[in-house]
């Protein structure tokens, strides 16, 4: 059996996950795909915003920011 897969909007400061599963389509897809974020990559929860949005992440040695809307969309495997 394998790991339980969570969206990425729930790690928490500091948590690293493997992307399992993209459920984004249309522009914000593309969007996603370009900023390297497919099924396998490795991503890090490095902040969040003081109201909790937008969320902090590190991807292939970039940080980029997500709406928790839209991280929510991306199904990831905690490490």
């Amino acid at each position: 059996m394998g790991k339980l897969s969570i969206p990425l909007s729930t790690l928490k400061l500091g948590q690293t996950s493997n992307v399992v599963h993209l459920d984004v389509k249309g522009l914000l897809r593309r969007r996603i795909l370009d900023l390297g974020i497919v099924p396998g990559t490795i991503l890090t929860c490095i902040g969040r915003a003081p109201a909790g949005d937008p969320i902090a992440y590190l991807v292939r040695g970039t940080v980029i920011a997500l709406r928790s809307e839209d991280a929510g969309l991306i199904s990831v495997e905690q490490i």
